[in-house]
């Protein structure tokens, strides 16, 4: 039986469409809100997952661009009020497969949902998650890299870390931003923790850690990350 992760903080439309699914023979997990989706998304697998953007608490921009510092398979699909191009775009930047605007008939989001799960079944093996900047290489699948001193493996946290700001190459990211997307939402580590990781950074891949060409501190707001 194929999985949903439904996230709808509208119980009428939450509860409206899980049954409709459960009517299509889907097995449907559902969330109120953007910390359940996280929780829900970490400890258990899913098929696909449909998320309403306004959400209490935590954004489901927010809530995707964090599963997709650790998930880049699961189909995710956007279902929200919010119609502007903007948001469109927005929205397909945070890692969505798909962006479905209320009001909607549910035979248009079940077959937005088959197509992408029949897409994903289909698709040929997946290429390791390489990503080259400079000399160096990272392999965000298997947390293996290749630096300044040969190849070595690193952490999951510092992998996620690595990530985000390579992802937001060329823009400024805060610490708050850091902590929420890496850490999560409940408790979060002191900020001299990301400095530390920086320092790792810069300590693996640049050539000259003290002057730095990739991982740029940006006074009083956070980090930048350069290609």
């Amino acid at each position: 039986m194929l999985r949903i992760l439904l996230v709808e903080d509208e119980e009428n439309i939450r509860e409206t469409v899980k049954l409709n699914f459960e009517m299509e023979n889907f097995e449907v997990v559902t969330a109120e809100d953007g910390r359940r989706a996280l929780k829900h998304a970490g400890e258990q697998h899913f098929d696909v997952m449909i998320v309403d953007v306004m959400l209490p608490e935590v954004s489901g921009f927010q809530v995707v661009e964090q599963i997709r510092l650790t998930n880049r398979d699961t189909p995710i699909i956007f279902l929200t009020a919010k119609d502007q191009a903007q948001d469109r775009i927005q929205g397909l930047k945070k890692g969505a497969d798909d962006y479905l605007t209320k009001p909607f008939v549910f035979e248009e989001l079940l077959l937005r949902v088959n197509r992408l799960i029949e897409r994903t079944s289909k698709s040929p093996e997946v290429q390791p998650d390489l990503f080259r900047f400079g000399s160096n290489q990272v392999n965000f699948a298997t947390y293996e890299a290749r630096g300044n001193q040969g190849t070595f493996t690193l952490t999951k946290k510092e992998a996620m870390l690595l990530k985000l700001l390579t992802e937001r190459r060329g823009e400024v990211v805060s610490r708050q931003q850091i902590l929420q997307s890496v850490w999560g939402y409940d408790v979060y580590p002191s900020t001299r923790t990301i400095d530390n990781f920086i320092l790792s950074f810069r300590k693996y891949f640049e050539q000259d850690p003290k002057n730095p060409a990739h991982f740029l501190s940006v006074r009083g707001v956070g980090y930048k990350f350069v290609a």
